[in-house]
């Protein structure tokens, strides 16, 4: 590292300053799955060529200025031996499931475990073993501070060709938004409305003050509030739908299909909590749902990310919670499956565009500046910690992807760290719909969460076809 002394260093942004803090260290764990056996051979020079040029926060620590005491990002010397890891699972048995079992314990402990400060916060594990879903794993660690999901799947398309046809580029599910067009004869009719929605913004920005700093979720079959432990010791599971039956859905109630996976999801879990405990019914819950801040659409390279054009403005941690209470099924409106999306449709939309989000920031903002960024973070830890959960969904390329002519079978993402007890991923990837679930190990019965998934969708497509017919 002595001989980076002189690098140019780059300042860590606010986010990435609260979510590597003394109250708040967050991870990303990127799983691909692959069709073959993997052949280690080519990791480093990979790792080396492709990885690292993606951004120089993957070949950088973070430290703090003696003067300011601000936080940067410094690039140092790699050893690409510190970052790679190759488990060797016992082999007494080998059959699939005893590998599906050592990586499940694998996946825990390494979700545990802080990754060290003094070089770069990323590692590699490669699971050489087969599972029930593929022939072999790859797992990266990533410091959640090094960038969100929009730019860590950007540097991940980067790194991996089409395995149709290398030369092609990747297509992504598109999601259009309709053009606002300025007209002052509508701006003038929408005035009472646009009064009454500054109202209710302003409304909701208390609301989410006062949820953040004061009051809590229910203690219930999701939320147990261990608040003693830094990293909760978790278990990953998930569940693969059809993209087919969500657009069928999405089409029947004319809504969008983020509507249909927030409603099913809201709905499985107050499923779970029923059946784990009847009075966990009327418990007041609330989930956290990511929102890219970002005004973009699409996956840009990661040369467009980075580029000093854009400042680059697209690379970083540039997202917002939005507080999104999950219905209760004590109130009789709930009892159609469906109501969960509709209910799930007006809430996120109504709140995404509110003036919430800016007015958070603008918050955060001002206690890092008058308290500093480790206040700010821990103002972040207390919107986590109140809540029952975290929801945050990254969209996948349609067609199959390959790393070095290895076929990627499936893919999904975990963030670990939040203090909550669950924290649940969505990720769409070859016309498959992979919801992850990371659960409070011996707290949440991952299998039973599985199950009241699959009968959520199973409901609300039953539902939905009744209301169509």
């Amino acid at each position: 590292m002595e001989g980076f002394e002189e690098e140019i260093t780059e300042p860590v942004s606010p986010t990435g300053q609260y979510l590597n803090s003394s109250c708040l260290c967050i991870y990303i764990l990127g799983v691909l799955e692959f069709e073959i056996s993997i052949d280690d051979c080519q990791t480093h020079s990979l790792l080396q060529d492709v990885f690292l040029p993606i951004n120089t926060r993957f070949s950088s620590i973070m430290i703090k200025d003696q003067f300011n005491g601000e936080k940067k990002w410094k690039k140092v010397e790699v050893n690409l031996e510190d970052h790679i890891n190759v488990p060797e699972f016992s082999s007494e048995k080998s059959c699939n499931s005893f590998y599906d079992e050592s990586l499940d314990e694998y996946m825990s402990k390494i979700s545990m475990e802080h990754l060290p400060q003094d070089r770069p916060l990323w590692e590699i594990h490669i699971i050489k073993y087969p599972t029930k879903n593929a022939a072999a794993t790859v797992v990266f660690k990533l410091h959640h501070a090094l960038g969100d999901g929009y730019s860590l799947m950007g540097a991940l398309l980067s790194c991996l060709e089409r395995a149709d046809n290398p030369s092609l580029p990747f297509t992504l599910p598109s999601s259009q938004r309709p053009k606002s067009v300025f007209n002052t004869k509508a701006i003038i009719k929408r005035f009472p409305s646009t009064f009454s929605s500054t109202l209710r913004s302003m409304m909701d920005f208390g609301w989410s003050i006062v949820k953040s700093s004061m009051i809590e979720d229910d203690l219930t079959p999701i939320r147990s509030r261990a608040d003693d432990v830094k990293l909760r010791k978790i278990t990953i599971s998930s569940v693969s739908f059809t993209m087919e039956h969500i657009k069928e859905v999405k089409s029947r109630l004319d809504v969008s299909i983020n509507d249909v996976i927030a409603g099913l999801i809201f709905f499985g879990i107050r499923l779970y909590m029923l059946e784990m405990n009847q009075e966990s019914r009327k418990a007041s819950s609330t989930a956290l749902v990511l929102l890219n801040t970002r005004n973009i659409k699409g996956y840009k390279s990661v040369k467009e990310m980075v580029s000093k054009n854009n400042n680059g403005a697209a690379w970083g941690n540039q997202f917002a919670f939005l507080h999104i209470p999950i219905p209760e099924l004590n109130d009789p409106k709930f009892e159609n499956p469906l109501e969960f999306i509709w209910e799930a449709h007006k809430e996120i939309s109504r709140k995404k565009n509110s003036l919430v989000t800016p007015l958070t920031g603008m918050l955060l903002n001002m206690v890092k500046t008058i308290r500093g960024p480790e206040a700010a973070a821990r103002y972040v830890h207390s919107t986590l910690r109140n809540s029952s959960t975290t929801i945050s969904n990254i969209i996948g390329p349609v067609e199959q992807m390959a790393l070095a002519n290895h076929p990627v079978k499936g893919l999904y993402f975990m963030v670990v760290g939040p203090p909550e007890s669950l924290t649940v991923t969505i990720m769409s990837y070859m016309g498959k719909l992979r919801i992850a679930f990371g659960s409070e190990k011996d707290f949440i019965d991952k299998h039973k969460m599985k199950c009241c998934m699959e009968k959520s969708l199973e409901m609300i497509i039953k539902a939905s076809t009744k209301t169509s017919a």
